[in-house]
């Protein structure tokens, strides 16, 4: 039985790392309002970008796929400072392409994920993703 129990706990912590999320802080190239990330999200996995600005900025965001071994379903979401998993924009409502007005100062966040099929099965699709503040 112990080592069932032993297996089991093993099993479950390499499953919760595979699925671990990813972030990365967004800084511009001095003299740059914008910059191009690229990455790859895999099954129900979503990478987050931080980017401070301000309010009355206005955020642009274009996601384009890169790769995939799949549909290349992707979408990205744009999520204000303190944001609980809230979003507002919606990449899979509205399309990958936003430019919106900030509403407050400090700390966004671009979730970028998959959806449908390639995240049910697993799939892997790379992107770009072009951000800019002004």
């Amino acid at each position: 039985m112990k080592n069932i129990l032993v297996f089991v706990l093993i099993l479950f912590g390499i499953s919760s790392l595979a699925s671990a999320q990813q972030t990365a802080d967004v800084k511009f190239e001095p003299g740059n309002y914008g910059t191009m990330v690229s990455g790859t999200v895999t099954g129900d996995e979503y990478f987050d970008y931080k980017l401070g600005a301000s309010s009355g900025q206005e955020m642009f965001a274009e996601l384009q796929v890169s790769d995939t071994n799949g549909n290349g379903v992707i979408y990205f979401n744009i999520l204000p400072p303190g944001s609980d998993g809230v979003a507002i924009y919606n990449g899979s409502i509205n399309g990958n392409t936003a430019r919106i007005d900030l509403p407050e100062d400090g700390d966004y966040t671009i979730r970028v994920y998959l959806m449908g099929n390639d995240r049910d099965t697993g799939k892997t699709v790379g992107y770009n993703l072009d951000l800019s503040i002004q």
